[in-house]
């Protein structure tokens, strides 16, 4: 049933893309090639308050890259990479930026999705669970906050629930906002949660009988998690926007890496988490695990690793496509060539 919901909602929004878009995007039109016009970029974020993952896109504001390559970006904060994709592939969006497995979703049943680009390639998760539960399977008939079925936090979850023998059939899905996670879990409403690491930072300073049961970065170092996704058509009309907005995001991962100090009250003023929770989160995110890329940030084996895994715990609906078909590295390439190769620190990609 949730498929043909699915199918039905997809098959609405494509109906009706060609009248979205020409309300969404017009300027973008207008601004293609046109010497210091500006364009205007809608773009869709996966949680209802930015998190740091997605802190890119503030960074790129604040310090003014994006008005630099003359665009301007209005951003609309969504509760998850679901009605992020279903905006991209109806028209409303420009841009999304969603973890794949959506993304892989809706193009394996038609979507004509492409991506471009990525806001943060490796997992920057972690499910957080009372000290209590000392291992997945304890989960066992537990409340499990989750977004909804298919989108990120859910389709975390249930590798680590399959991977210990569970099913969803055996714990108790609750549907929970993504800036509701750390409330509900210190008043016991949930028994888990998958966090952004200054989530994690901040609820295990507030209550001490919580602990980290998985790191997923940890046990998944080789998923991919956050693209920039875009409508194949919207691409062919504006191959240079797409350009311009990915050298604003490269030039924002970059400075990132380069300056922690000008990064943290931005970053922290975006998500509304404290300075000193974001100076941690930092420190683990950019200073431990460099989840950020610098360079094209599209690794083709990590991408094809996380649709197999994808098939394997049955998160993937419809046929798996292609990684060639799924990703078109062309605007990216140009990005690193204008902007130069950061070499150097292994982490850097």
């Amino acid at each position: 049933m949730r498929r043909l919901s699915w199918l039905a909602c997809l098959a609405a929004l494509t109906v009706t893309s060609a009248l979205l878009a020409s309300c969404s995007s017009g300027s973008s039109t207008a601004a293609g090639g046109t010497s210091g016009a500006t364009t205007t970029i809608n773009l869709g974020l996966p949680t209802s308050v930015t998190s740091f993952a997605n802190a890119d896109v503030a960074v790129a504001q604040a310090r003014g890259f994006f008005a630099s390559e003359g665009l301007t970006v209005h951003v609309k904060n969504l509760a998850s990479g679901v009605p992020v994709v279903q905006g991209v592939v109806g028209g409303s969006l420009d841009i999304g930026a969603s973890s794949i497995e959506p993304v892989v979703n809706a193009d394996a049943q038609g979507g004509g999705l492409v991506i471009i680009g990525s806001y943060a390639d490796r997992l920057t998760v972690s499910m957080v669970t009372p000290a209590s539960i000392r291992t997945p399977a304890e989960l066992r008939g537990k409340r499990l906050g989750i977004q909804t079925v298919g989108a990120f936090r859910e389709v975390m979850t249930r590798m680590v629930i399959e991977n210990a023998g569970l099913t969803p059939s055996n714990v108790a899905y609750v549907p929970v906002s993504s800036d509701g996670y750390t409330g509900a879990l210190v008043q016991g409403s949930i028994q888990s949660a998958i966090l952004q690491q200054e989530q994690v930072t901040n609820v295990l300073q507030r209550d001490h009988s919580l602990h980290v049961l998985v790191n997923l970065y940890q046990a998944l170092p080789d998923y991919f998690y956050g693209t920039y996704v875009v409508n194949r058509t919207w691409l062919t009309h504006h191959p240079q926007t797409a350009q311009k907005f990915l050298t604003a995001i490269v030039r924002a991962h970059r400075f990132m890496y380069r300056n922690k100090a000008a990064t943290v009250p931005i970053v922290a003023h975006a998500t509304g988490f404290s300075q000193q929770v974001i100076g941690q989160a930092y420190d683990v995110l950019l200073g431990h695990e460099g989840v950020f890329p610098v360079n094209q940030g599209l690794d083709a084996a990590h991408i094809a690793t996380t649709i197999q895994t994808m098939e394997r715990y049955k998160t993937l609906t419809g046929t798996a496509p292609a990684v060639s078909s799924l990703v078109d590295t062309g605007p990216i390439s140009a990005v690193v060539r204008q902007l130069g190769v950061w070499t150097g620190d292994p982490r850097w990609h």
